[in-house]
């Protein structure tokens, strides 16, 4: 089974600034409560180590994830590899009147036991990490 979760946001600020955290990897995976480290490889390249509270982990797993498709500003779509789950990412931006819609994707296809459910349970969170992480970036309340 395939956890799925989408938002749609509107952020007070011009695609273009919404588009430089979003271009930026290690911002992306910052937010995300399960990300204990980052490591930057290239810039459409990297590593988190990711620490999951499931059963058969008691480690922290190597995520290695890379930019697929990208269409500056407007859209990336990642990918992340482990042995424990695959994670696919997609950042859409578009303009509507000087601000910026901001539609985050994510699905997480789990390889053992644990992982679908965790993340059923929290990635809406994990999206709402995600879009604090930007406003507050960005200098903007969350009200």
């Amino acid at each position: 089974m395939v956890v799925r979760a989408e938002r749609v946001v509107t952020i007070p600020a011009p695609r273009e600034r919404v588009w430089e955290f979003i271009d930026d990897a290690e911002k992306r995976a910052r937010p995300i409560s399960v990300v204990e480290d980052f490591e930057l490889l290239s810039d459409s390249e990297a590593v988190w180590h990711v620490s999951l509270p499931i059963p058969l982990s008691d480690r922290t797993l190597r995520v290695e994830t890379r930019d697929q498709n990208r269409t500056p500003p407007e859209y990336v779509e990642f990918i992340g590899d482990s042995k424990a789950f695959r994670v696919v990412g997609e950042h859409e931006l578009t303009d509507v009147d000087g601000q910026t819609e901001l539609r985050l994707s994510f699905s997480v296809d789990g390889r053992v036991p644990g992982v679908e459910r965790f993340f059923k349970k929290n990635i809406d969170n994990e999206l709402e990490n995600l879009e604090q992480a930007i406003l507050d970036d960005l200098g903007l309340n969350s009200e």
